[in-house]
């Protein structure tokens, strides 16, 4: 998993951290630890620091509790949970796959911000009902606003934020199409994140009071991350509008059984090295198999005058033959769940088209985009 760090499981979920987030670490310790001392100097050189150290444990502890409300939800709806990364700017848990429906996607987004908001209650109510020393009331109180930031920084409508997901499935639900939705939220989060770049590098300049390089950076994180999302729902909205058909090679290597071993490797095989291997069909163009040149080699040379093509066919698996009206989207999930090349496509009435390769794909999606 990149150059994250495996610290362990939590309820059956591996759990990474991202070096990032020990320079992350390294900073919140340094930035409370510094107004501990500031505010309480009765604490003396040391206590400030590692009081500072617990404070920045307890903000990634409520990250990570935020991201298990997420995972949570998710597990209900039977959607595996591969992991949760805490990095420089959170924490991310990455599922198995996605929802199945609006409702669903719209439970798992809301869940992470309820979870920070329902910590922020507790804290709150805690430091209302308990008689702490000054400094241990500064720490919970700021626990508990920062989980309150937390919670409402997420619900801002914009991808790849929780907000993002939320406006992804309202506008699911609207249309009917869950790429139009991450297209949508994925857009907003760019608009947030283009003004987040513009407050921050004012900031910075010295230009306005508000803002700051921290404001910039995650401005930065939302142009990158809402972009990316923005063209892989594109990239899926195009795919799944172009079928197995469209992406059929010009030139297949499809022959008759009929054929004896002689005229194969006259016609197809000498002078010719494109292909290696040949779709075999009956005379209705019925798929019957495949054949390897490899193959050939069993039968002496002597023989070929009197052995078919079909002699020698052999059966191809079920999962490597598809319908021409199969959806390309749904094509590039079988090729890489089975991490195969190419696949067969027949038509409605059974007779072979051709051959798809999965850079057929990506011709086709060039020549779109061209």
């Amino acid at each position: 998993m990149n150059n994250n760090i495996r610290v362990g499981s939590l309820f059956g979920i591996p759990f990474y951290l991202n070096p990032s987030w020990f320079l992350v670490l390294g900073l919140v310790t340094l930035s409370y630890g510094s107004e501990l001392a500031n505010l309480f100097p009765q604490l003396g050189p040391i206590v400030p620091w590692f009081l500072g150290f617990i404070v920045a444990i307890a903000l990634f502890s409520s990250v990570l509790a935020h991201e298990l409300g997420h995972s949570f939800a998710a597990m209900q709806q039977g959607i595996e949970v591969k992991s949760i990364t805490l990095f420089l700017f959170g924490g991310l848990a990455t599922l198995d796959r996605e929802s199945e429906t609006p409702l669903q996607a719209f439970l798992i987004a809301i869940a992470g911000p309820l979870v920070s908001i329902l910590i922020f209650g507790i804290l709150t109510i805690i430091g209302a009902n308990l008689s702490l020393a000054a400094p241990l009331m500064f720490m919970l109180s700021l626990l508990a606003l920062i989980n309150l930031y937390l919670g409402l920084f997420n619900l801002i409508p914009g991808l790849p934020l929780d907000g993002g997901n939320i406006l992804k499935a309202l506008v699911w639900q609207i249309t009917g199409n869950t790429n139009k939705g991450v297209i949508f939220a994925s857009r907003v989060g760019q608009a947030f994140g283009w003004l987040a770049v513009i407050i921050g590098g004012l900031g910075v300049a010295g230009i306005t009071q508000f803002g700051s390089f921290w404001t910039l950076l995650v401005g930065w994180f939302l142009l990158q991350n809402a972009g990316a999302s923005a063209q892989s729902a594109q990239l899926q909205e195009t795919l799944s509008k172009l079928t197995a058909k469209d992406a059929i090679l010009s030139d297949n290597p499809i022959i008759t059984g009929d054929l004896t071993l002689r005229e194969f490797v006259n016609n197809y095989v000498i002078g010719k090295d494109k292909w290696r291997k040949f779709l075999v069909v009956n005379s209705e163009s019925q798929l019957l198999g495949n054949i390897a040149i490899d193959d050939l080699k069993i039968i002496p040379t002597s023989d070929w005058n009197h052995v078919l093509v079909s002699d020698l066919t052999k059966e191809i698996d079920s999962y490597r033959i598809i319908k021409s009206n199969l959806s390309l989207l749904e094509v590039a999930q079988i090729l890489e769940k089975n991490k195969i090349k190419e696949l067969t496509v027949i038509g409605e009435n059974g007779t072979v088209l051709g051959l798809l390769e999965n850079t057929s794909i990506i011709s086709l999606l060039q020549e779109k985009y061209s």
